[in-house]
């Protein structure tokens, strides 16, 4: 998997589990879901993604969207 791939494929992840804890914990696990959000949509303007830098670090390839 390349890094535009496998950034999406964990930002959903993060947002499952995260409002699966807000429905069996505690609400406030919907702020993590915000940032989560957030990130992607700041992502999608600056081109900027700390996960995609760290999935660069070690060593994953990358996709058109985060070169």
């Amino acid at each position: 998997m390349n890094i535009d791939r496998l950034v999406f494929a964990i930002a959903g992840i993060f947002i499952l589990i995260s409002v699966s804890l807000s429905q069996l914990h505690s609400v406030y696990w919907l702020g993590f879901t915000a940032f989560v959000g957030l990130n992607l949509l700041q992502a999608s303007f600056t081109g900027f993604c700390p996960l995609a830098k760290i999935l660069k670090a070690i060593g994953k390839p990358s996709g058109p969207a985060f070169k």
